[in-house]
């Protein structure tokens, strides 16, 4: 998921997309562990994709409380 596509979903949709990633590093995690991850690059992918999530909302709020 680019940015311009993160900037384009309302903030409810943020907040669901975020909390559906968070499970999937879970797994993602449990599966590292386990020795069962075959794409050690996704944990990656989906860390950064929260990260600009998150920057997104922040950049919002900010710009709410000025």
């Amino acid at each position: 998921m680019n940015i311009k596509e993160i900037r384009d979903l309302s903030n409810e949709e943020l907040v669901k997309e975020v909390a559906s990633l968070k499970e999937e590093l879970y797994g993602l995690r449990f599966q590292q562990a386990t020795g069962m991850l075959e794409n050690s690059a996704r944990v990656k992918d989906v860390r950064k994709t929260i990260a600009r999530i998150m920057t997104v909302m922040t950049e919002r709020e900010n710009a709410k409380g000025e």
